[in-house]
């Protein structure tokens, strides 16, 4: 009896933390400390969850099971790629490849350069490039990279935005923490909007910040209209937060998503792909496809690095569009 008292109580237990973040999920919100650090991993909540349902069966406790097998078809469902996809039908106006990297505090600035030189993608978005990574930078790969939108800063606060094509500057993120730059490139004829991003972690004493920066990220996307856009970095958010989930709401698609790679993990670089989270996106409005994407295991970074190659259609007819929850 005390074993089987045990086994119920711990089923219990590790149902109730599982169900308190799959909750939140379903109530659209991220809630408090911890639901928000553990809405990153829900993929992951599936081992817990299962743990509980061969407790609740061995300990031959029928509540506890019915109450697992809830909880799994829950974290079944939400596993879904979440989001708008569709194939734009117009005619094709552009491609062109892009690669965003979090550097940590500029540590793999010059792995960067080599990846950069290998995979000869047209636009880079670089996350924390304090002022020693943007000279390295600048000096590696002006003569490839002669276009160039900085927010320069020491630490995690220095940004880039390198281009093979021209660039004009354009308002970034206001009142970010970190550098989140803004430009408008000429790709071949056709104005594409850039924005890098680069919100705050949802550290447990600041997730109002983490909230309100992304809540920024989402105006800028819901204020693009019409314009083709191009919106990445290193966004500290999955799919399953629902502030990252209100910048998918206006109509930006994840690139990684469209080409089946949606829940492939960037961060943390030392356990990825194994194990981890999404939280490095490339977002493009409805007038971009995306056809491939590479996530690259750079030295001295914690995060992977994500290369897509997208295209740009033109205006067409009646999109083919579907939605996952």
């Amino acid at each position: 009896m005390t074993h089987r008292l045990l086994g119920i109580w711990t089923a219990a237990l590790l149902l109730a933390s599982v169900s308190a973040v799959v909750g939140c999920r379903l109530a659209d919100t991220d809630g408090i400390t911890p639901v928000p650090q553990l809405l990153a991993f829900l993929p992951w909540l599936l081992a817990p969850a299962g743990l509980g349902l061969t407790l609740a069966l061995l300990t031959r406790w029928w509540p506890g099971t019915v109450w697992a097998a809830v909880v799994l078809g829950l974290l079944a469902w939400f596993l879904t790629p979440y989001g708008t996809g569709a194939e734009p039908d117009g005619r094709v106006l552009a491609s062109f490849r892009v690669l965003t990297s979090n550097v940590e505090f500029g540590r793999a600035a010059d792995a960067l350069v080599a990846a950069v030189r290998e995979q000869k993608p047209d636009l880079v978005f670089v996350q924390e490039c304090e002022y020693g990574c943007s000279a390295t930078l600048r000096e590696s790969l002006s003569g490839d990279y002669p276009y160039r939108q900085p927010v320069e800063g020491s630490g995690s606060k220095g940004s880039v935005v390198l281009s093979r094509f021209p660039l004009k500057p354009a308002a970034g993120i206001p009142g970010s923490t970190m550098g989140m730059p803004g430009a408008v490139a000429d790709v071949h004829g056709h104005a594409v909007r850039l924005q890098l991003a680069h919100p705050m972690p949802p550290l447990p004493c600041q997730l109002s910040l983490w909230r309100g920066e992304l809540g920024k990220l989402r105006d800028f996307a819901a204020a693009a209209g019409q314009t083709p856009t191009v919106l990445a970095g290193d966004f500290n958010a999955s799919q399953d937060h629902a502030a990252f989930r209100a910048i998918l709401d206006t109509g930006m698609r994840d690139a990684a998503r469209l080409t089946g790679s949606g829940r492939t993990p960037t961060w943390p670089a030392r356990t990825a792909p194994a194990f981890g989270a999404q939280i490095d996106h490339v977002l493009v409005s409805p007038d971009f496809s995306a056809s491939d994407a590479h996530f690259l295991d750079l030295p001295d970074t914690d995060h992977r690095a994500l290369l897509v190659d997208i295209t740009l259609h033109g205006a067409g007819g009646a999109q083919t569009a579907f939605r996952s929850r």
